[in-house]
């Protein structure tokens, strides 16, 4: 909990008694392979952002992670919104995403959970955030976290256009009830949504399991030159092999540049793959960004890795591709010995997108 004065005044840490958003874990979502059709269904955008549960009461504003954490001190602006709402005791379930031009930057995200606060409240103003409400569990003294789904929409909707009108932080997350519009969504993922959340209309809210939620996303695949590659922690028969494959994309100056990794790769084609790998070892493997390379996030093992000749290429499984690389690591599909190296381009993860701004007018 954070007893608000001026939100750039914020303490990093402070020992108070658990508030609502603290006490309530959040409704989890199980991965599903496709979207529900059967049943009683609500539709949601699948929000690439960090989970929140904010609630308010009087001057007091709490923000919480899905894991408990405390969010309040990254977000300044958030708490100022908050306290400028009409309604002073509220409990909501949402999204917290930086918008950058027609998208919303994860990157930019991650630029916010920063120890300094001075470097929090320069963020704050620079790339404000955005919280996008898609549940109301408490509103004054009513629990509505018991109620069905139907019930609490029409309550959140009901508290978004008395609430949310002034604002320019919070906004009210679409929903609906069409599986011809949540296909559209999926098909359309990218730029700030990477899926669509399913969720059962006659449950009340399912604090900490997944008996009410689904997320489907959308998997897309893509020619990768390898690199370089990383050897694996573990020897086998006591001789070392590979652990994961760096992955990369040729720009449009033909310099090639890491994107991310993959490391499913067999046990049994280790050794074999290792010999692969050790016979086309040379400098530079990447000749644009490389692993390892200036960043806040870099770390002595992210600069442990083994340059290769560019001649292999892989084809890869991947859900989602921001600040030209991979989020999450991918899956192999297959080897792609008739594909040229040079052809695997930037080029081939364009995609028509929705615009996420315009989803939330």
């Amino acid at each position: 909990m954070v007893r608000v004065q001026r939100a750039s005044s914020l303490p990093s840490r402070r020992r108070t008694a658990p508030t609502r958003s603290a006490s309530v874990l959040a409704m989890e979502a199980r991965s599903v392979d496709s979207i529900p059709k059967d049943g009683a269904w609500q539709y949601e955008p699948k929000w690439d952002g960090f989970r929140c549960l904010l609630s308010r009461k009087g001057a007091e504003v709490d923000l919480r992670s899905k894991s408990g954490e405390t969010l309040a001190r990254y977000f300044p602006e958030l708490v100022e919104a908050a306290l400028k709402l009409k309604k002073a005791s509220f409990l909501l379930d949402g999204e917290i995403v930086v918008p950058r031009v027609k998208s919303f930057s994860f990157d930019d995200l991650l630029q916010r959970i920063h120890p300094a606060a001075s470097r929090v409240k320069k963020l704050s103003q620079e790339t404000p955030a955005l919280y996008l409400a898609f549940d109301l569990l408490a509103e004054a003294r009513d629990d509505l976290a018991t109620q069905p789904l139907t019930r609490r929409r029409s309550r959140l909707e009901a508290f978004a256009k008395a609430n949310f009108a002034d604002s320019p932080i919070f906004r009210l997350s679409p929903a609906t009830d069409s599986y011809a519009v949540a296909r559209k969504w999926l098909a359309q993922s990218g730029r700030g949504f990477d899926g669509v959340i399913a969720k059962r209309m006659d449950l009340p809210y399912q604090s900490g399991n997944r008996d009410g939620m689904q997320k489907i996303k959308k998997f897309r695949s893509a020619d990768c030159v390898i690199g370089g590659f990383r050897y694996a922690s573990n020897k086998i028969k006591g001789r070392k092999v590979v652990g994961s494959l760096l992955l990369g994309l040729y720009d449009d100056h033909k310099l090639l540049h890491h994107v991310g990794f993959t490391s499913a790769i067999r046990q049994d084609e280790k050794p074999v793959l290792t010999e692969r790998l050790e016979a086309l070892i040379a400098n530079p493997g990447f000749t644009g960004n490389a692993p390892g390379g200036p960043s806040r996030w870099s770390t002595e093992r992210s600069a442990q890795w083994c340059p290769v000749k560019p001649k292999l290429v892989i084809e890869v499984c991947y859900d989602h591709f921001s600040g030209d690389r991979f989020r999450h690591g991918t899956s192999i599909l297959r080897w792609r010995p008739d594909k040229a190296p040079r052809q695997c381009t930037f080029d081939q993860l364009k995609q028509k997108t929705a615009d996420p701004i315009k989803l939330l007018s």
